[in-house]
């Protein structure tokens, strides 16, 4: 069976060899047990070397095929387009950049560059054995990534979709006001709740906290309506949650917000589900998006 690597920039940078659907071996850097690492601290020449020599050391394993990258950002064409969690990707032609590098190694393979929550559709997708259908998937992190398989044309950032038209809404790292990851991203809700972290917070609403109760219902009605217009615009379907902070989502409050908003027949039916090994699964859908089709 074909070979191929996906490599996937989060929180750590990723690099596994995927082979008939399944991940094999991983490179994490920083490995386990060193330092934290915060990506954004790292110019991309340092980010290309790190994923350079990732890569290498899996392809030393055997042939592959190609090579798939799964970036934060607007990624068209293998160029990142826009950046907001990772500025200084802005403008690189990773695709190019990382084929070129690769090639001085001896690898010359297609690279291909997509969007990391595209990646985790892709992978999400390929797991299942639903390649053939739409999956959808939104990625709770420090920012809101909007995953869709099968890829089509345009942007898909829909993390910085429009819920709210309060313009003291700014908390979205991008500086728009309204948006999605202003209320329910990680680095958002920090600044919201100078006082206490995020878990803080939920925490604090379980236990009937007034303002922390009214910011729960907040955080899930705003993914309630991302979801709705996603559904007005490409019909119903199952929606999947992943990312560091699904933990803090109540599926039946947001189902049942969903509802509300969703009231035409024909599209309704849509429903979520958690997936817990995000990270496998964008690595696997990286290097099955990478593929020749």
């Amino acid at each position: 069976m074909p070979r191929s690597i996906g490599v996937l920039a989060s929180r750590y940078l990723w690099a596994g060899v995927v082979e008939d659907g399944r991940l094999g071996s991983v490179r994490i850097y920083p490995e386990p047990g060193d330092s934290g690492l915060d990506l954004r601290a790292l110019p991309s020449d340092e980010i290309l070397e790190i994923l350079r020599r990732q890569i290498g050391e899996l392809a030393a394993e055997g042939p592959i095929q190609s090579v798939g990258a799964g970036l934060p950002g607007i990624v068209r064409g293998g160029v990142i387009e826009e950046s907001p969690n990772l500025g200084q990707l802005k403008g690189l032609h990773v695709a190019d950049e990382l084929r070129a590098r690769l090639k001085l190694n001896g690898i010359d393979v297609p690279v291909v560059a997509l969007n990391d929550a595209d990646a985790l559709a892709a992978g999400i997708a390929a797991s299942r054995g639903t390649l053939d259908r739409v999956v959808r998937v939104w990625y709770l992190g420090d920012g809101i990534g909007f995953g869709r398989h099968p890829h089509t044309g345009g942007v898909w950032e829909a993390g910085h979709m429009v819920v709210t038209l309060d313009p003291k809404e700014r908390f979205c790292g991008c500086g728009g006001a309204g948006h999605l990851e202003g209320i329910m991203g990680h680095r958002a809700m920090r600044l919201r709740f100078l006082d206490m972290e995020p878990e803080e917070v939920f925490a604090a609403a379980r236990h009937g906290d007034a303002r922390a109760c009214e910011f729960f219902k907040r955080w899930h009605r705003a993914l309630a309506a991302a979801t709705a217009n996603s559904v007005h615009i490409d019909g119903p379907g199952r929606f999947y949650i992943a990312g560091p902070n699904a933990e803090f989502v109540d599926v039946h409050l947001l189902a049942s917000m969903l509802h509300e908003m969703v009231t035409m027949t024909p599209l309704q039916g849509s429903y979520f589900e958690i997936v817990q090994t995000s990270h496998d699964l964008a690595l696997i859908g990286a290097a099955v998006a990478s593929r020749p089709r």
